[in-house]
């Protein structure tokens, strides 16, 4: 029994170090400035912020003519100016607002490197299956590491000296 949870544990171990190694390896790239659009961090100048985050939500949703879904805003500077962002779902849609004068953009779509780490490391290049494949992927994990556990243990109590 103990040498058939060895093999799985091993094949279990293999299969869910890939999309680890793919998301540790992209998410490398965050870690350097400028390797990836938006890497190069810029000081805000609040002297220069007039539009309170409220108000700039206002103008989001004024823009897209609706009430925008939204899981976060950020200020950030973009080209040199102060910026909201506000992102809605699952991060895929953003809008600029302008800190300064309140005029709303689509946020730019990013390069072709950029978006490809960003599928890299967020979605695994999975699209609308990300969710199940996260699922399968954190379950696959979860038995490796039980079977990793049984497996120590089993080797432990058979050396544990006797008395």
């Amino acid at each position: 029994m103990r040498k058939l949870i060895y093999r799985v544990h091993i094949w279990l171990g293999l299969i869910v170090a890939i999309p680890v190694l793919a998301w540790a390896s992209s998410g490398l790239l965050y870690a350097w400035p400028s390797a990836v659009e938006g890497g190069k961090i810029e000081s805000i100048q609040v002297s220069r912020v007039h539009i309170t985050p409220a108000e700039a939500m206002t103008r989001a949703n004024e823009f897209a003519g609706r009430k925008l879904p939204t899981t976060a805003v950020t200020l950030l500077m973009r080209d040199g100016r102060p910026v909201y962002q506000a992102i809605g779902g699952m991060g895929a849609d953003s809008l600029l607002i302008d800190a300064e004068a309140g005029t709303v953009i689509l946020t730019p779509p990013p390069g072709a490197l950029t978006r490809y780490f960003r599928q890299a490391h967020f979605y695994y290049f999975a699209g609308t299956r990300q969710v199940t494949l996260m699922i399968a992927f954190a379950g696959l994990a979860c038995l490796s590491a039980v079977s990793g556990i049984y497996l120590n243990l089993s080797l432990w109590l058979r050396r544990k000296p006797a008395r």
